[in-house]
């Protein structure tokens, strides 16, 4: 019998890119990326050019079916394999990234009555000028009392599905009206592979309030009268978990493919959390974090528990049988990029040459060589906001303990410690709200590439750091669910269990805590929650008034 292999489709924020798998040990024998051609439209429309105004992020839908025709054939070349031997095919996307579509499926922004109007376009997850919408939503919401607000941290983002169909609605009613649905990118690229609309659980749990059924129509319609039927007029209340069979590949995109008409296409997922079982995850307990530019933190429970701070909590939106519960730093890596970008001196750029390392790999070396506590100095991971656990975009970054002989390599180190503080104090939140954390698991650039950060991460929180061997776990956490979606009987998989047993792998070495190191981690994280309370528990007012200070005079300027 010819080995079977599956596909898994991964569509990012810059470019997409398609994983061929094999289903038998989960070996990925070939992948091909493709940025997409209009990449993220922030300036202005494609063709007619038409500007747009700040915090808007857009894509281009064609850009993504763009994208698979080109990626998978070349997996298909570079592997020799027949399209005859892919057995299944599973998506993830970036969320929330909606679009409005009309009775077949076009998206409006193609067509040319709409193509100038950017409502009519796709808003990518990172689209923020729905922040007036939000700030609505959340304000009727607690005024009625609302529930949900709870599951979500006290607060629904600018970033997620309703702020952003409600600003269509108040800003181009045509729109909404054209409109015969209101869809995730997710699901429409499902309905293009199979022509089969089946809504995912995890984007509707975690991006659009989705709870075993959405909202009240008399939530809906305290925002807006004309907004009260969405859910039975733009929506659909039929969800489907994770590896269910949405359906066949078409005929027209199996040929454009080069695979199998009918080839089994699994319901869609959101980036982060299709990465759970690539880690060998499938069962509660255990903490998934991808670690890049942030870090998303999953973990999934027997019971539902209402958590404060946390981000969503959605019946098998991450597992099936499970209640996935998600949290997340909205800067890491990218307040290290920040630092090495501008605080950094050229004499230690020049010491790091000499090294033969770039400037992370130096200051890692060096911030290696101190021992825990020894600089003095503490930082608040602050420098984009509080995702988890306090909802707080307004919080800053915070450095004490500085001195004239203060290091580049000290205060490197005490923000690497400072993000590791933040993972912790989400952990501790998920503890005491009944949700157990006994094991620690990561994949992303930051896991693969900084064993120092990994051991203080492992140091802090007092747990064993599992990696992940994949470079590319998101998309073979979409490739599982392709196997699962075509089942056992096709030469894939009847569950994720099953699947993740034979192609999940991880990396042999993994980072044990150090009972000294965390000892001491123990009294400088009392200090990190002292000011994590202080400032961001409303006790000290002192980052706000900063900002309305600096917001003011930029006003002035202006």
């Amino acid at each position: 019998m010819a080995r079977k292999y599956v596909l898994g489709l991964d569509f990012g924020t810059e470019s997409g890119r398609a994983v061929l798998v094999a289903v038998d040990n989960g070996e990925e024998v070939a992948t091909a990326v493709e940025p997409y051609p209009d990449g993220v439209i922030d300036v202005a429309l494609p063709g007619s050019g038409k500007k747009l105004e700040p915090d808007w992020a857009l894509q281009n839908p064609r850009d993504y079916l763009y994208v698979i025709e080109q990626t998978v054939p070349k997996v298909l070349e570079a592997s020799g394999v027949s399209g005859k031997d892919v057995i299944g095919i599973g998506t993830d996307f970036t969320a929330c990234t909606m679009m409005p579509i009309d009775e077949d499926g076009v998206p409006l922004c193609v067509k040319p009555e709409f193509s100038d109007n950017p409502n009519a376009w796709v808003k990518l997850w990172k689209h923020h000028a729905a922040q007036p919408e939000a700030d609505r939503i959340n304000a009727v919401a607690a005024e009625r009392g609302e529930d949900f607000l709870a599951r979500y941290g006290g607060k629904i983002s600018s970033e997620w599905f309703f702020p952003k169909a409600l600003q269509i609605l108040d800003e181009a009613p045509e729109v909404y009206q054209a409109a015969d649905r209101l869809i995730e990118g997710s699901d429409w690229i499902v309905l293009q592979l199979c022509g089969e609309e089946k809504r995912n659980a995890c984007v509707a749990g975690y991006k659009a309030i989705w709870d075993e059924g959405y909202p009240s129509t008399e939530f809906f319609k305290a925002l807006d009268p004309r907004f009260e039927d969405i859910v039975a007029e733009k929506l659909s209340e039929d969800i489907y978990p994770a590896g269910v069979k949405a359906g066949g590949l078409l005929p027209g995109m199996a040929q454009r493919l080069g695979l199998e008409p009918g080839t089994a296409v699994a319901t869609g997922g959101v980036d982060a959390h299709v990465a759970v079982p690539a880690c060998g995850v499938t069962d509660e307990g255990k903490m998934v974090m991808i670690m890049g530019t942030s870090v998303c933190h999953m973990v999934c429970g027997t019971e539902k528990k209402v958590i404060d701070g946390m981000c969503g909590v959605v019946k098998e939106g991450i597992l099936p049988n499970y209640y996935g519960f998600e949290a997340g730093q909205t800067a890491v890596g990218d307040i290290y990029a920040w630092f090495i970008e501008n605080c950094v001196t050229a004499s230690v750029a020049d010491e790091a040459k000499k090294c033969g390392l770039d400037i992370h790999g130096y200051l890692s070396q060096e911030a290696a060589k101190l021992r825990v506590g020894e600089s003095g100095l503490l930082c608040l991971d602050w420098w984009n906001g509080n995702r988890s656990i306090l909802v707080n975009a307004d919080l800053m970054g915070l450095m004490v303990g500085m001195t004239l002989t203060t290091t580049p390599a000290e205060m490197y180190r005490a923000i690497i410690e400072s993000t590791a503080y933040g993972t912790y104090k989400i952990i501790e939140q998920l503890e005491q709200g009944g949700v157990p954390i006994d094991e620690l698991y990561a994949c992303g650039g930051l896991a693969s590439k900084n064993p120092v950060l990994m051991q203080i991460f492992a140091d802090v929180t007092n747990r064993e750091m599992k990696i992940s061997a994949s470079d590319q776990t998101v998309a073979l956490g979409s490739a599982m669910w392709g196997a699962v979606a075509a089942g056992a009987k096709a030469g894939g998989y009847d569950d994720i269990t099953h699947a993740a047993e034979k192609m999940a792998r991880l990396r042999e070495e993994s980072y044990r805590p150090n009972p000294e190191n965390h000892a001491m981690y123990q009294k400088l994280f009392a200090e990190y929650e002292r000011l994590h309370d202080l400032f961001g528990r409303g006790a000290d007012p002192l980052m706000k008034n900063l900002k309305d200070i600096k917001l003011s005079v930029r006003g002035n300027m202006g």
